[in-house]
């Protein structure tokens, strides 16, 4: 029975390896000064880098997350690797022979599981490239021929060949001491009927798949001949050291080119990749047997140090298939603060066939003529209406601005919501515009985007706002620029310090018409503790607004809120008709939501011809605009 590492060579390891190189494996690192490093942290996510490594220290740490430690920490960390396994994957790496000493862990061989599996991978990658040399490999070296690649292009990304019996790979590791058990764990055996181990792939061209490291973690398996009943390619099964989701075919080639020009290409498949590679476009990557991800997007954000300079292009065939796969990828897109564009590959033809049929350059050209993502979702989404009519105009608006509204750069989503109004053919492109601003200000505000076709209530009844039943607890952070989000913070500031001069109208008020999450919350821990109409002249007012508050965070915010200086003009006292004026401000801001909410449905309903229910809304809104109209007029008397 084996026993533990010896500690001297731990600390050679440990001395051996700088920590600097091991991180650089998985993040792009850049200078932070005083001799340090910073990067995106794997342990979390993060759209600035706060994951810091000392060199001259050997140490890192995450400001974010609190992660740190020195190398074997980190590879323990980010590969899920016992102490044991971290050391013998760093000894590996610097090429010291560990020794090993009795009665400590009890493991049952001298290297932990994960080292094991990934050794067997190793010795069958090896193994597959000997066999493609051989006589029963030519099926395989002419696939190959067939679709460009010679036999450098094989040798450089480690393609093999599996032959066709049943037991060929399974009795060459037996012999170099892999037990049935390992085989089996690692994918690259499957239990027969007998219980015994027989071979996972069979008379196949092998693509080896490697992690960011480049270890071959697992294998992808093309089918060649057409008594194969098999899958077109079968791939290893999850297993300890492969996980599909987390891994990207062609990564350890692609991630210094990547994380030097700021840009990754994702294609879908194996040849894609290696199409790609020979023909100069060296940071192209595959997923391998799933579709693209947020495993898979960790990775990218890490290696381009996400932000807006870099970018993630996308290629797919033109058809149908490619264009669904084209939209997922869109789903994506906003875990990205990178740019995401797409390349659309001519007459259906991949990567590959492009190379094979028209060379080099058309796939380096076909990179360069990318679009950005969103826009080929907009067209997508628009040509699924009828333009000719204005109902299919209302529908396809209503299924597009949302995407609209979900750019990020608000000049360049202004710009797209004019091209909207555009290829939709609405004349009034104000409208349009101001449909998309509507959608963005409720994504930023409320932490989401409604229902498309659907507008969030904030008033009922003759303008009067109503009372939500729960408003959110959480949401993102304010944005204190926001008039709105001011306003609001003054009232409650006024709600919590000078009660009596909001009383009895702040009670009034509903929790929907504080746009700020926060802040929400705070009006009805206002509400459970009596109102603001209860503290005017009772000195536990604030306590139990504070008792009331659901969380810490939201006693924090009390607590600021109740001792924040007013914002009264020229350093005066706050009075009532400065309180009046934050009264209305906020109450004509629901009002006015409420009116925009009613006009895009009253336009919906005008455009499906129910006539009925359209002039019950455009009742409502004339009620509304009435009202509106006495805030804007008498002021606080109005209310």
């Amino acid at each position: 029975m084996a026993g533990r590492i010896n500690d001297e060579d731990v600390k050679a390891v440990r001395d051996a390896v700088p920590i600097d190189a091991v991180v650089s494996e998985y993040l792009q690192l850049r200078n932070a000064g005083g001799g340090n490093l910073k990067g995106l942290c794997p342990f979390h996510d993060e759209k600035s880098p706060s994951f810091h490594v000392s060199p001259s220290k050997g140490l890192y740490h995450c400001f974010g997350c609190q992660e740190g430690g020195d190398t074997l920490d980190f590879v323990m960390k980010v590969d899920h690797l016992s102490f044991s396994e971290a050391v013998e994957r760093l000894a590996a790496t610097a090429g010291i022979t560990l020794r090993y000493e009795e009665g400590g862990y009890g493991r049952a061989s001298q290297q932990g599981e994960r080292t094991r599996l990934v050794e067997a991978h190793k010795v069958a990658a090896q193994f597959y490239v000997e066999q493609m040399s051989g006589p029963e490999a030519e099926i395989g070296r002419r696939f190959l021929t067939e679709r460009g690649f010679d036999q450098d292009a094989a040798h450089h990304f480690g393609i093999g060949y599996a032959p066709a019996g049943w037991d060929h790979l399974t009795r060459f590791l037996r012999g170099k001491g892999f037990s049935d058990k390992e085989m089996i764990l690692s994918g690259l055996a499957q239990e027969a009927r007998n219980g015994r181990p027989i071979d996972r792939f069979r008379g196949r061209l092998m693509w080896p798949i490697r992690d960011i490291t480049g270890e071959v973690v697992g294998f992808g398996a093309r089918k060649l001949r057409d008594d194969d009943n098999g899958p077109k390619y079968l791939n290893t099964p999850e297993t300890p050291i492969y996980k599909k989701s987390q891994v990207l075919y062609g990564i350890d080639l692609a991630k210094k080119d990547i994380a030097k020009g700021n840009r990754a290409v994702v294609v879908e498949g194996y040849t894609d990749v290696m199409a790609c590679h020979l023909a100069g476009v060296t940071t192209a990557v595959a997923t391998s047997g799933t579709a693209f991800g947020e495993g898979h997007i960790k990775i990218l954000r890490r290696l381009l140090m996400d932000n807006s300079q870099s970018e993630v292009v996308f290629t797919f065939d033109g058809d149908a298939a490619g264009q669904k796969a084209a939209l997922r990828a869109f789903e994506d897109d906003q875990k990205f603060a990178a740019r995401t564009s797409i390349a659309i590959t001519p007459g259906g033809m991949d990567p590959c066939d492009l190379r094979l049929a028209e060379g080099d350059e058309a796939v380096a050209k076909v990179v360069e003529s990318r679009s950005p993502l969103f826009e080929f979702a907009i067209r997508t989404f628009v040509d699924q209406h009828n333009l000719d009519t204005a109902e299919g105009r209302s529908a396809a608006l209503e299924q597009a601005a949302p995407i609209v509204a979900q750019i990020k750069d608000v000049s360049i989503q202004h710009e797209y919501a004019v091209r909207l109004a555009g290829l939709l053919g609405i004349l009034d492109t104000q409208f349009v515009v101001r449909r998309v601003s509507q959608l963005a200000r409720w994504a930023r505000e409320r932490g989401n985007t409604p229902p498309r076709g659907q507008a969030p209530a904030h008033a009922t009844g003759a303008g009067r706002p109503a009372p939500l039943a729960a408003a959110p607890q959480q949401g993102p952070a304010l944005n204190l620029r926001s008039p709105a989000h001011r306003v609001e913070r003054e009232l409650l500031k006024l709600a919590l310090q000078r009660p009596e001069l909001v009383s009895p109208a702040f009670d009034a008020y509903g929790a929907d018409e504080f746009t700020g999450p926060p802040y929400a919350v705070v009006r009805q821990a206002i509400e459970a503790a009596g109102g603001a109409t209860g503290g005017e002249s009772d000195s536990g007012y604030l306590a139990r607004v504070r008792e009331a508050a659901p969380d810490d965070s939201v006693r924090t915010l009390v607590t600021e809120l109740a001792v924040e200086p007013l914002r009264s003009a020229r350093g005066r006292d706050p009075d009532e008709v400065y309180a009046g004026m934050q009264l209305v401000a906020v109450r004509l801001a629901a009002v006015n939501a409420r009116i925009a909410d009613l006009e895009s449905a009253a336009r919906r309903l005008e455009a499906q011809r129910d006539h009925e229910q359209s002039a019950s809304v455009r009742q409502q809104i004339w009620t509304l605009q009435q009202y509106g109209r006495a805030l804007r007029e008498r002021g606080a008397a109005a209310l």
